[in-house]
């Protein structure tokens, strides 16, 4: 199988990536980002590209899943921008995609609380994303994870974060065990992104208690 990954810069595309290099199954990552990961494998192929607005000039053909990790928190950001980021990139490169791979999964990284009406201006953007990735030629999926607690040495880049999700660890594995439609893991994340990839299930939108879920 051969998958992109979005994002791999940040916490969850971090922990998604581990888990596509673990996966005996994947035989090639080609890992979009706008600054190098530094990441040296042999299943790796990296591509740097400046314009996530236009992904015309990047060959997706052939690629059986993409995992589109990449995201920003919207607090202290206009609409506007929020939108270009979150709507505006992840449909362009979803496009791109439908052309060049149509049917391919495509795994949307969304949150707990994602609502196309709702009434917070992340939760429209989101749902819109959402839903407008689902109506093109792919096979597409939201994930809405809730609480993500970061595993084998996997950081976020953000700093007050990082210092939050240190002084949590303890709560956050409880979370974890007991209260799984509030929390997931990096490693769980990735390992039910890779098995939506293979076995394409009906179920569309799944929450952080159906990501614990998968087998």
């Amino acid at each position: 199988m051969k998958v992109i990954v979005f994002g791999a810069t940040g916490m969850v595309g971090q922990g998604v990536l581990r888990e596509c290099l673990l996966a005996s199954d994947v035989t090639e990552v080609l890992v979009v980002t706008r600054t190098p990961t530094g990441v040296s494998d042999p299943k790796v192929r990296e591509v740097v590209h400046g314009d996530f607005g236009d992904f015309s000039a990047v060959d997706f053909g052939g690629y059986d899943a993409c995992f589109f990790c990449l995201g920003v928190s919207s607090v202290g950001m206009s609409e506007a921008d929020y939108t270009r980021i979150t709507y505006d990139f992840t449909l362009a490169a979803a496009r791109r995609m439908a052309e060049q791979s149509p049917g391919m999964v495509f795994v949307y990284v969304s949150g707990t609380g994602t609502n196309r009406s709702g009434r917070q201006m992340w939760q429209r953007v989101k749902g819109r994303t959402e839903d407008d990735v689902i109506a093109l030629d792919l096979a597409g999926y939201a994930f809405r994870p809730g609480f993500i607690r970061p595993l084998h040495g996997v950081r976020t880049r953000v700093r007050w974060y990082r210092i939050a999700y240190t002084a949590l660890s303890p709560l956050a594995a409880l979370l974890v065990r007991f209260a799984p439609g509030w929390a997931t893991t990096t490693e769980q994340l990735g390992r039910a992104m890779l098995i939506v990839a293979r076995t394409r299930p009906e179920r569309l939108t799944w929450e952080s208690r159906d990501i614990a879920t998968i087998r």
